[in-house]
């Protein structure tokens, strides 16, 4: 059981708050976590005042990174990096005239214990210290997400959000009253910033519960007033080939990507791949469930009727890519994020064109490697669960089995790439000027292109058969 002792930098937290005269109170999710039996690294603490201008000096002398959050609620954060990783300490001023007002404006039951660090004493356990809170420890026994009030979401909107956060983070189920507040608040998510708003999604994301949490906030609305490009493809019926419409598609595919996400070992290659940050500190794994949701926002506006009744959604991996860097960009998602969704909803058809073949040409695969980059594992997942989800009446069982005999191969190329030495040219634009005479322009690019494939097919591996291989090309 931990101590403040075994806390880093809480000691020297009590040590700055008798300095700046002021009461420091441990409280939140570290606690419940705690009894949960579960060793998080982000702690929250209230200041009886200057919550702000405590931080920036804890700040300072812990060398950590201050990052203000709310300026005029005093709230901010200081950033820790250790060998155990990254640890987050948030500061916040008392919202009430006491302690006892500030524990009722919390949001959920689950998060009001609290200590007072200023009282514990050295080797004793943070658990013991914990004030008397029976209303909290009833709920984590029952494993119940509870409202302090209604009135905690009118004083942070967030917190709609955040019941569907801890619920897939603990497991926990949302109290049946709490829900009830929530359906008729849901506009007032618009009101929150976007940053708050993607932390808390991609904190559902990260979880094993994702499909089934983003299935309870469709429930009540909230998820399309969250992202309200979701709501269209509630509007496009099943076809020929999908038992669902296309929202329902959409949920089971990443209902499928969480299944898969079981048998992979982690300390695997693959296992590293899915856990590898992308960026804005979200793994790939979570951003890949992302475009699970997203990979067919394009049907909406590329929906055609056929003759027959037959419907066509042509182009619409390009229209969903550009949606999708609508709604990245609302979520102020990272540049290397948003390029990521937008390669995963852009390319996922790719590899059902090379399950057209009893075996994928060279060229095809080569071609799809290229383009995908560090993605390519991604939307090849992205495309395997695309066609899982998808059982209607023209689909085939053989035919989801050809795929994945399609794709298996291709997860186990990308990883023998990445072992091999980098690749190396064997000619460049400087001998294209020097050895060939060619005037610079767009068209080296492609010529480029068309060597390097050749090169990566075995086709040329000399310097002089690449020479001799750009007279055959049909240059303007």
């Amino acid at each position: 059981m931990p101590t403040f002792c075994s806390l880093p930098e809480v000691p020297s937290l009590i040590g700055l708050a008798r300095k700046e005269r002021v009461s420091l109170y441990l409280v939140g999710g570290y606690l419940r976590d705690q009894h949960l039996g579960r060793c998080g690294r982000d702690l929250d603490f209230i200041v009886s005042k200057g919550a702000v201008a405590f931080a920036r000096v804890f700040a300072r002398k812990s060398r950590g990174a201050f990052i203000l959050l709310d300026a005029e609620n005093g709230c901010a954060r200081v950033a820790i990096k250790s060998r155990e990783g990254l640890w987050t300490y948030d500061f916040a001023d008392l919202r009430a005239k006491d302690l006892a007002g500030d524990i009722k404006k919390r949001d959920f039951t689950i998060n009001t214990l609290v200590v007072d660090l200023m009282a514990l004493k050295a080797g004793q356990d943070i658990l013991s210290a914990c004030l008397k809170n029976p209303r909290a420890l009833s709920d984590i026994k029952a494993k119940v997400i509870r409202m302090t009030g209604a009135a905690a979401f009118d004083d942070d909107p967030l917190r709609l959000l955040r019941a569907y956060s801890l619920s897939a983070q603990t497991g926990f189920r949302v109290d049946p009253r709490t829900l009830l507040a929530i359906k008729p608040r849901i506009r007032l998510i618009r009101k929150v910033s976007p940053e708050r708003v993607r932390d808390e999604l991609f904190k559902i994301f990260e979880t094993t519960r994702a499909a089934r949490t983003i299935r309870l906030m469709e429930k009540s609305g909230l998820l399309f007033a969250v992202i309200p490009q979701l709501k269209l493809l509630e509007s496009v019926p099943k076809g020929g080939y999908h038992h669902l419409n296309v929202w329902k598609h959409s949920l089971l595919a990443l209902a499928e990507f969480e299944k898969s996400l079981k048998a992979v070992q982690p300390g695997s290659e693959l296992g590293q791949y899915f856990s590898a940050i992308v960026g804005g500190g979200h793994s790939r794994a979570a951003l890949i469930k992302f475009a699970c949701l997203l990979h067919d926002t394009g049907k909406p506006e590329t929906r055609k009727e056929m003759p027959g009744g037959r419907l066509s959604f042509h182009g619409h991996e390009r229209v969903g890519r550009d949606i999708t860097r609508i709604i990245s960009r609302q979520l102020k998602l990272s540049t290397a994020e948003r390029y990521a969704l937008e390669d995963m909803v852009a390319l996922h058809l790719r590899p059902g064109y090379m399950s057209n073949y009893k075996k994928a040409p060279g060229k095809m695969v080569f071609r799809f490697l290229r383009d995908a980059k560090e993605e390519a594992v991604s939307v090849l997942l992205l495309a395997l669960c695309d066609q899982r989800a998808t059982r209607g009446p023209l689909t085939k069982p053989e035919d989801i089995q050809h795929q994945a005999e399609i794709i298996d191969p291709l997860i186990g190329l990308f990883f023998e790439k990445k072992r091999e030495k980098p690749f190396v040219r064997l000619i460049d634009g400087n001998d294209l000027i020097k050895e060939l005479k060619l005037v610079p322009g767009p068209e080296f690019k492609s010529i480029l292109a068309a060597i390097d494939e050749a090169q990566h097919l075995g086709k040329i591996t000399t310097r002089e058969q690449a020479l001799d291989f750009v007279y055959l090309l049909p240059l303007r």
